[in-house]
């Protein structure tokens, strides 16, 4: 990057921060869930299904704050994943204003535990000791046993059920510093959700927008399994990155877990203003790079390619960002490949190099103020008058006349033209209206839909059959 002056930024929030850890598999990612309200964090049975560190607001006794999950916790597993996510868990206690130490009620107090413990003392933060899965008063004596850790007052709390929790957040918001209060006129923030197939440097850019280690990453695929989100600023605008899992075809989805990391990239989708498709630019463009995108599109959202590892490509030399041959045969064969996607810019980045990563940033607002954009009614109607004359079209003799244009709506632009036989309209032929129209404003980076109907209600139930004498 040539200039530092508008280079994106990390955003450090000024709410309280509570951070739940413990070891795994005692129902962090449940009661993190609970907490929020909704289920943000994949659960699953199976230990270590929670690898980064999950941030989402919550609200309480009229109290905001900034809740935090994080992976299991281990430190005699020497696997480099497990010190990522050891790692990840670290960054959150560093932040951390409160601390929820959970630990399980039917196993007792465990070795990993102890370790766990010993670990949280010398931070000199406040610690409550959550004992989760005590469903019932039995299993409120078996939680005494966490008393013996000495880190914290102990609540026997159950996150499946909500029993207790009611109580620990009482006591954690107590704990807290003040906050002020939540501003009612915040600007509506720009949202982009980073999409992709497994293994294609999704975790990395995001890391690299941020400028720190927000997400894990591994060469093993499906490293992330949550939809993390970052808020960053670039050019006093305030931008939410979502990092999502990699999505594959349905079909070779092995076992609920992917099930619902695939779940939470699709929602992080409907989320978003617009998609970051991120394609491995060594590799070139898939079939499922197209399905990604062409989901994205489905959906209703601006389209950005983020054409990632370029540098494997085509090493950075330090010179003006100028459209290389390599760049123009890769673009010409994007858009031969997948004509429905056109409409979508391309940005040729390089997580590890952190090049393109500030044109990415452009091409997306870019893509949002398209996205937003309205025509008005007049320039519309005389670009749909002009195409029809230069290209008029009939079916079984019967031309189409296209009587008035309108916008209907934005966040996608669609349109509706009323006209004499709408069932008749070909979508080639509605393809080349939507090409007539980009033509007269791009509006590159979003999706525009055109929708047809008579002018006359009662034509579009089909002819009526003529009464028996």
């Amino acid at each position: 990057m040539k200039s530092t002056q508008h280079k994106p930024t990390m955003i450090t929030k000024s709410l309280p921060r509570l951070v739940i850890v413990g070891r795994p598999n005692v129902g962090k990612s449940t009661l993190f869930n609970r907490l929020v309200g909704r289920r943000v964090a994949v659960v699953q049975h199976n230990p270590g299904i929670t690898r980064d560190r999950i941030y989402r607001e919550a609200e309480w006794n009229g109290k905001r704050f900034e809740l935090i999950d994080t992976g299991g916790i281990l430190f005699q597993d020497e696997d480099p994943l497990v010190e990522q996510i050891r790692l990840q868990a670290n960054i959150a206690l560093e932040e951390a204003d409160v601390v929820i130490f959970l630990g399980d009620a039917v196993d007792g107090v465990t070795p990993a535990d102890i370790e766990l413990a010993d670990a949280l003392r010398p931070l000199k933060k406040p610690i409550m000791v959550a004992v989760n899965k005590s469903d019932n008063r039995d299993r409120d004596s078996w939680a005494t046993d966490f008393y013996a850790l000495g880190i914290g007052d102990v609540y026997p709390v159950s996150a499946l059920h909500g029993r207790g929790v009611a109580e620990v957040l009482d006591a954690a918001v107590e704990l807290m510093p003040e906050t002020e209060p939540a501003d009612e006129n915040a600007e509506e923030k720009l949202r982009i959700a980073i999409v992709g197939r497994p293994n294609v440097g999704k975790s990395s850019l995001l890391n690299a927008f941020s400028g720190e280690s927000r997400s894990i990453v591994s060469d093993i695929p499906g490293t992330t399994r949550d939809a993390i989100d970052t808020e960053i600023r670039y050019k006093n605008e305030t931008i939410t990155l979502v990092d999502t899992a990699g999505l594959r075809r349905p079909g070779r989805i092995q076992g609920t877990v992917e099930y619902y990391m695939a779940l939470r990239a699709r929602r992080a989708i409907d989320r978003a203003q617009v998609a970051l498709v991120v394609v491995d630019g060594h590799e070139g463009l898939t079939d499922g790079d197209k399905r990604i995108a062409q989901a994205a599109r489905d959906a209703g959202k601006a389209c950005v390619f983020s054409i990632n590892k370029w540098d494997l490509v085509e090493p950075p030399d330090g010179r003006p960002t100028k459209r290389s041959a390599p760049k123009k045969e890769f673009t010409k064969g994007l858009r031969d490949e997948f004509p429905s996607l056109a409409f979508a810019p391309l940005c040729f980045t390089s997580a590890t190099s952190a090049t393109g990563l500030e044109a990415a940033l452009e091409t997306c607002m870019e893509a949002v103020d398209n996205y937003n954009f309205r025509i008005s009614t007049g320039a519309l109607n005389r670009i749909v008058r002009d195409a029809v004359f230069e290209r008029p079209y009939s079916t079984k003799g019967k031309a189409l006349r296209i009587y008035y244009a309108t916008q209907t709506s934005t966040a996608p632009p669609r349109f509706l033209l009323f006209c004499n036989d709408p069932r008749r309209v070909h979508f080639s032929y509605q393809r080349y209206l939507e090409n007539r129209i980009r033509k007269e404003f791009p509006m590159e980076g979003t999706p525009i839909f055109i929708n047809f109907r008579s002018s006359h209600p009662k034509d579009e139930d089909g002819p009526k059959r003529r009464p028996r004498k």
